[in-house]
């Protein structure tokens, strides 16, 4: 009997019961996901449809496990450690799931009708989807750089998969070797970075790496090792978010990923790589503040400007929507530099607030564009929009409504987003930024207009119906509730944010780590 309990005692040192209710999320995903490879192996052709019910299901039980963390969290405990302080699940954590949650059943409700179309209809596809949200989890709650790569890789590699996806597209293969290659370079830069400040600090913990920081950077402003590995790690980091001039790879990855996982990408993923970025700038890497701002104004300018202009050339609606996601991010870090998450803090909300309308409003686009996809029409150039108000106009008022949210027009969920970017820029002081963020939103409506002009004044080029699948039509319902929802009732959703924000700050945690 003591031979049988020993290793049992001995493994509750390191595995706890409320270690396994911080993992529960991503354990119930990785059985579904692991279930969906199993049972595809079993499915006739006619069945596979039940892949995408099983990736719902494993998803809706997550979501369960999610609230259940988010009921322990209670005005008298703002976070909770795990794992040997490798993880902190506190409310920006479980904010972050429910995006990645609600990002992916969206997507993988997008995916049914679009994969038969394409004749791709794999439970590999489902399962990848899983584990790349596990891989968001793991970045969202990390507390340990260590996690926080493993968790970015998980996500990272299932990413690459998924986008080269159609193996019979030309399209799809190449953009995910594009993809891989420089996805495989900058993870190795963010590696060499982390291992320095590893080096620097003798932590792989974010408290304590802040900590070391902190006392380095006192005795010398200007460290050329902290220098070299902040930039190192910032590449990392802006790759992930696609912001200039790390922003190569996302044009020919949304254009050649299935248009499902082109819309996941552009939330899910890149809310991801938001909770990765603000997790260790506003908490790792706080000291070096006064180094990331000036590079993260000219960064902020430049990948502004680089979206918006490259955006109103483009005639591939994938693309713009690529070049488009690019200039907000521009955006968002504009509310990172006005915001340094302690003293103000509308910046790091209105981020926090962008993310949440933008995984509605680009998702419901997307999911417009997906369904165009008839047997011999791809449906992602601009002129597959022509006159699809006499099609599909049901689909053409909800792409205008997703549209000019996107653009930030009142009351729809957009404009809220911008505006609390703007209001941080002018409660701090910056109003040259705001002037220049306020002129490039003008530029960002006209080339969302011109897809507007394709959809309600020119001629349809093809006289093919567009047909919407149950599964689609869900998809959009949820896209538009949100955007419209979020837009007429805006203080629920601030709410929200808030008590994500609560707690949400390293010294809080520093004290319940030790």
């Amino acid at each position: 009997m003591d031979v049988l309990t020993t290793p049992l005692t001995a493994f509750s040192q390191y595995f706890s019961k409320s270690d396994y209710v911080l993992a529960l999320p991503m354990i119930l995903l990785t059985v579904f996901a692991l279930g969906i490879l199993m049972i595809d192996l079993m499915l006739p052709e006619e069945w596979k449809r039940l892949n995408a019910l099983t990736a719902l299901i494993g998803l809706g039980f997550s979501a369960a496990a999610v609230f259940r963390i988010h009921s322990l969290l209670g005005p008298e405990v703002s976070c909770i450690p795990g794992f040997f302080g490798t993880v902190v699940m506190d409310r920006f954590a479980v904010y972050f799931f429910y995006l990645f949650l609600v990002g992916a059943a969206v997507a993988v409700l997008m995916s049914v009708k679009y994969l038969e179309i394409e004749r791709e209809n794999h439970g590999e596809y489902y399962a990848l989807i899983l584990f790349s949200v596990i891989g968001m989890m793991a970045m969202a709650c990390g507390y340990d750089i260590i996690m926080l790569f493993i968790g970015l890789e998980l996500m990272a590699l299932s990413t690459y998969v998924l986008v080269g996806f159609l193996r019979r597209d030309q399209r799809s293969n190449e953009a995910a070797l594009k993809y891989l290659i420089l996805g495989a370079f900058s993870s190795g830069i963010f590696a060499y970075g982390l291992s320095l400040f590893y080096g620097l600090t003798g932590s792989t913990n974010l408290g304590t790496i802040a900590q070391g920081l902190e006392k380095r950077i006192s005795a010398n402003p200007n460290d050329p090792v902290v220098i070299f590995a902040l930039l190192a790690v910032s590449t990392g980091l802006l790759f992930k978010i696609a912001a200039v001039p790390f922003h190569q790879w996302a044009p020919d990855a949304y254009e050649g990923a299935p248009t499902a996982i082109t819309g996941f990408m552009s939330v899910a993923v890149k809310s991801a790589a938001w909770a990765l970025l603000l997790r260790m700038f506003l908490f790792g890497f706080y000291p070096l503040r006064a180094l990331y701002v000036p590079m993260l104004i000219f960064v902020a300018l430049a990948t502004l400007t680089g979206g918006n202009l490259a955006a109103i050339t483009q005639t591939n609606t994938k693309r713009l929507l690529a070049y488009s996601s690019i200039a907000h991010v521009g955006y968002m870090l504009l509310g990172l530099i006005a915001s340094d998450g302690t003293s103000n803090t509308t910046g790091i909300k209105g981020i926090m607030f962008y993310l949440l309308v933008y995984t509605f409003m680009n998702l419901g686009a997307f999911a417009v564009i997906a369904s165009l996809r008839r047997r011999e029409i791809i449906g992602d150039d601009l002129d597959d929009l022509a006159g699809l108000y006499k099609k599909a106009p049901v689909e053409a008022v909800l792409m205008l409504i997703f549209l000019l949210s996107l653009a930030g027009i009142p009351p729809l969920a957009g404009f809220y987003g911008k505006y609390f970017i703007f209001l941080s820029l002018v409660e701090t002081g910056h109003f040259a930024l705001a002037g220049i963020a306020v002129l490039y939103a003008v530029v960002g409506l006209y080339y969302y207009l011109k897809m507007a002009n394709a959809m309600f004044m020119r001629e349809e080029t093809t006289a093919e119906p567009v047909k919407s699948s149950p599964s689609m039509s869900l998809a959009l319902a949820i896209c538009a509730i949100g955007t419209i929802g979020i837009g007429l009732f805006p203080n629920v959703f601030i709410e929200l944010v808030n008590w994500s924000m609560s707690g949400a700050n390293a010294a809080t945690i520093a004290q319940l780590m030790h």
